[in-house]
């Protein structure tokens, strides 16, 4: 039913779109809204722009634009070696139908609707006030909380197909209000931020909790700092920091608990081999990040360190896990790597005279989800990927990753995949009971991927 409740306004955010764009300011007599009220006309230049359709005022003011893209992704397994087969496939990865609106030059407005794997998703819902200088804003609705370059990063601009492995550790959108201070060399960032609302799931567990046993929603206190002391056209420096203080939220299936899992880096291969499942009786956690990245002409390195402890209450053991990730791309001819300020990331490559450019990168990651002190195991995994992005255009991307993949024997999906074989030569999904070495346990696999995106 949310989901029937999700298109429908969206039809209808559309229907009202096309109404407003089509104003074109010649008619100076007075306008009235749909009570038979007195509105304020503005004439609105349209263009595309970069590809984006684009409706903008004379002076600035008043915009409106879209921001949609389309993701077609598929995926080949070498798994001659796993203990759990793998199915190839392909599928729509995003398919995604964005507006956003500047109105009375300060003010700004975001709602991005999300129609993959037959799920109607909220995205971004925002709405953002800033002021005359450009340097200081807030916002609050439905967003991502400021933690991790990799993951504040638009999908658009992933250098890779999939986030890595520790991306898991970051927070994504949740309901919250945010303050944001930016300068050329400066970016500071803070927030208080709730649960999300993101799937109808999501909203269906926040309502029953604060309805059926009064439970408050719980919150979180996420900032981020990013300094670069080196930045002009052709080259910057990146150095940041970021930390959250996070209680349970009610969205969660199980009340006053955290749980970590996450897909191989593969949308297609949905099995979740790392999970810790439900770490019962949290009282909070706190998360840190450091980030360090920099490029030059065509040259890119990008890093980050994720770590969070899990404090608990009832006499349990703390439960502290981590992940990281290190890459560094090249472009093949005369573009060159861009940087977004605002955001602290990187954003579309510059594709120089010849209006296309190739991308090779290289990536390494790891996830480290076991922490034996309290008994939780819920697997380590490293990989290796090596990618190549085309971009012909403003709009088009072609990517192709080649990932390989070791997991440990605690990589059972929280005991449902298996790990190896025991004593008798059967599978088993329990790591105590594998009879192979270290290093051949767990399932160890290549994979291909591909996608072919557009952004419009």
């Amino acid at each position: 039913m949310k989901n029937k409740h999700y298109i429908l306004t969206a039809a209808l955010m559309l229907l009202g779109i096309i109404s407003y764009a089509q104003t074109d300011g010649t008619d100076e007599s007075v306008k009235l809204n749909q009570y038979g009220q007195p509105v304020e006309s503005v004439g609105l230049n349209s263009e595309f722009r970069s590809g984006i359709l684009t409706f903008e005022s004379n002076d600035g003011d008043y915009k409106l634009w879209f921001d949609n893209r389309v993701s077609f992704d598929g995926g080949v397994f070498f798994d001659d070696d796993a203990f759990n087969p793998i199915g190839n496939g392909v599928t729509i990865r995003r398919a995604r139908i964005a507006v956003k609106t500047i109105l009375h030059k300060n003010w700004y407005g975001e709602i991005d609707i999300g129609f993959a794997n037959a799920e109607v998703d909220l995205n971004d819902a925002y709405i953002k006030y800033t002021t005359d200088s450009g340097i200081f804003n807030i916002k609050a609705g439905h967003f991502r909380e400021s933690f991790s370059m990799e993951t504040t990063t638009t999908s658009r601009y992933v250098t890779f197909i999939e986030r890595s492995l520790p991306s898991d550790f970051a927070p994504s959108r949740q309901l919250g209000i945010q303050a944001n201070y930016l300068t050329k060399k400066v970016l500071l960032s803070g927030g208080l931020h709730f649960n999300t609302v993101g799937s109808a799931d999501d909203a269906d567990n926040s309502e029953d909790a604060r309805r059926d046993f009064g439970t408050d929603e719980g919150y979180s206190l996420t900032g981020r700092a990013v300094y670069r002391p080196i930045i002009d056209d052709e080259k910057v420096l990146h150095f940041g920091f970021a930390a959250s203080f996070r209680t349970p939220t009610t969205d969660l299936d199980t009340p006053d608990s955290f749980r970590f899992r996450t897909r191989s880096i593969s949308d297609i291969n949905r099995r979740r081999y790392l999970d810790t499942g439900d770490i019962l009786n949290v009282e909070n956690m706190t998360l840190y990040g450091g980030e360090l990245a920099g490029a030059y002409k065509k040259f890119m390195f990008q890093a980050e360190y994720i770590g969070t402890s899990i404090f608990r209450d009832g006499g349990l053991e703390n439960v502290n896990l981590n992940g990281g990730y290190g890459q560094i791309g090249y472009l093949l001819g005369d573009g060159n790597y861009r940087y977004n300020t605002k955001e602290g990331e990187f954003t579309q490559p510059g594709r120089g005279k010849n209006g296309s450019v190739f991308e090779l990168a290289f990536r390494y990651d790891y996830l480290d989800l076991n922490d034996a002190s309290p008994g939780i195991f819920g697997g380590e995994a490293e990989a290796y990927t090596l990618g190549l992005n085309f971009y012909p255009n403003a709009n088009i991307r072609l990517s192709a990753n080649y990932s390989y993949l070791n997991h440990d024997r605690h990589s059972n999906g929280n005991g449902n995949l298996f790990v190896g074989t025991d004593s008798s030569g059967n599978l088993t999904t329990n790591a105590a009971d594998v009879t192979e070495g270290e290093g051949d346990a767990g399932d160890d696999f290549g994979q291909l991927q591909f996608r072919i995106e557009i952004d419009f």
